[in-house]
């Protein structure tokens, strides 16, 4: 790999109760906060994790009017900044999805984010990613490539590169994300963070710029399981205007787990024996650990699930993207990157015969998945695995970017939640992450031993799960 251990560890600020805390007891307050986090941002310099930021003025301006608003104290999100990754609408500001040319200035706030602004959060900017979101690396996009929190030219993962890195770095809490084939876990994994991609629907999608719609999800970055919990107890909700749109599963009673194994043959590590070395220690302790909940390890196949993640860019759900940057491709193809130009080209290639081929393939594997779950709740396998630098990336960046994916691809085609959950270190310091599955609605289980994993407690119900306190998005 070609690394040295000279990089830095994440650098997680204060968690979103320690905000809100010192913002209740008067050892801090909402402008303190926003001026730190201004302040941060500014000593990075353009490092390629926000694409655009709220003016320090008017960042401190709108934290002084929630510091004078009636009841504001008693908001869930109480001056809690947060940032949101650049394909996601904020009024007023531009939406660039990380190409100049196809930039637009959205007209109306994507509920999601209204929402955490509604509870009291303190929008800071938007955040960098892989042009499209097309790409699980970061280095598709024509501003500054962001480099991972653990330095040595090691890429920071996509193609929410600036949400992870905005985490990572202690310039916020949480940051909005989204995941089509991995991008709110591959990011989370290569820079220390948890990276949570719940149940499709459970965060409306309005206001989000499809990649492929039937696929994309709203997710999130933070620094633990509890700032996870309390953004979700906000932000899960249903939106009559979100075709995909659901309720939350049922909360997870604590019950003894079943996860599921795969054999250590079915694991590939591309070469990487110290992160297969990292991957297989951690195997051990989880089998052997003492938890509050006991598990039942299980042993499962990958087959189906790999299977499944194939199609995901060797089949016709390429094309989907084209719905909504085809025409942007035929016009203005020398805007795009020309990987992405490249990708978005060979959708061209597929015709509705694949598409219903695919689809049908498609349910045959999530027929047989359907039975694996039936035997575990939790599915446990590598995040991603193994590192990449920059110029690796940017020598094979479809051999790499395919590489990075293997774990993940396979998450949204068949319907699957994902956490992926730091675990320590390579024996040359590089970011080891593991990453928990549940089959859809089963949320909070996942979490729930994501939590454990980590050695927190967890005193707030995850994703919304069997609660209302997340009222329904007003159609």
């Amino acid at each position: 790999m070609g690394f040295s251990s000279t990089g830095q560890d994440p650098q997680p600020g204060p968690s979103v109760a320690e905000i809100i805390d010192s913002h209740i007891s008067g050892s801090g307050s909402p402008t303190r906060t926003v001026s730190r986090v201004a302040d941060a941002i500014e000593a990075r310099g353009d490092d390629g994790v926000w694409l655009s930021t709220v003016p320090r003025d008017q960042l401190l301006a709108a934290a002084a009017e929630l510091e004078s608003r009636p009841g504001a104290r008693g908001l869930p999100l109480y001056g809690v900044p947060f940032g949101v990754k650049d394909s996601i609408d904020v009024a007023g500001v531009p939406t660039t999805l990380s190409c100049p040319d196809f930039a637009y200035v959205a007209e109306k706030t994507a509920p999601a984010v209204q929402r955490l602004l509604d509870a009291g959060a303190l929008y800071v900017g938007k955040t960098n990613l892989d042009q499209f979101a097309t790409g699980l690396n970061g280095t598709r996009t024509p501003y500054t490539i962001p480099r991972s929190v653990y330095g040595n030219e090691m890429i920071s993962g996509g193609s929410s590169s600036g949400s992870a890195l905005a985490v990572a770095l202690g310039q916020v809490p949480f940051a909005v994300a989204t995941d089509t084939a991995g991008s709110g876990r591959v990011p989370a994994a290569l820079n220390g963070v948890v990276g949570y991609k719940p149940s499709r629907g459970l965060i409306s999608a309005v206001g989000l710029v499809p990649a492929c719609k039937s696929l994309d999800c709203i997710t999130l970055m933070a620094g633990c399981v509890d700032d996870v919990d309390r953004v979700m107890a906000v932000l899960a909700a249903v939106d009559d205007a979100d075709p995909w749109s659901r309720p939350a599963g049922p909360a997870w009673g604590g019950d003894r787990l079943r996860v599921g194994l795969p054999p250590v043959d079915e694991l590939e590590f591309f070469g990487d024996e110290q992160m297969c070395e990292a991957h297989l220690t951690f195997r051990n302790r989880l089998s052997h650990m003492e938890m509050p909940t006991p598990i039942d390890v299980v042993d499962v196949s990958l087959e189906p699930f790999l299977a499944a993640g194939e199609l995901l860019y060797a089949g016709p759900w390429v094309a989907e993207r084209l719905v909504v940057f085809g025409e942007f491709l035929a016009e203005h193809p020398d805007s795009i990157h020309p990987v992405v130009r490249d990708i978005l080209r060979s959708g061209l290639d597929y015709s509705a015969v694949d598409a219903f081929a695919a689809m049908q393939r498609l349910q045959d594997l999530k027929g047989v998945a359907a039975q694996v779950w039936r035997g575990i709740d939790v599915l446990v396998v590598p995040t991603i695995g193994r590192t990449f630098t920059v110029e690796e990336v940017l020598a094979e960046p479809i051999a790499a970017n395919t590489a990075l994916g293997h774990y993940t691809h396979f998450g949204n085609l068949l319907d699957l939640m994902g956490v992926a959950v730091p675990q320590g270190h390579t024996a040359d310091g590089r970011p080891h992450s593991a990453m928990l599955l549940g089959n859809a609605l089963t949320d909070d289980a996942a979490l729930g031993l994501a939590a454990a994993l980590l050695d927190e407690p967890r005193p707030h119900a995850a994703a919304g799960a069997d609660t209302a306190a997340a009222a329904p998005i007003p159609s």
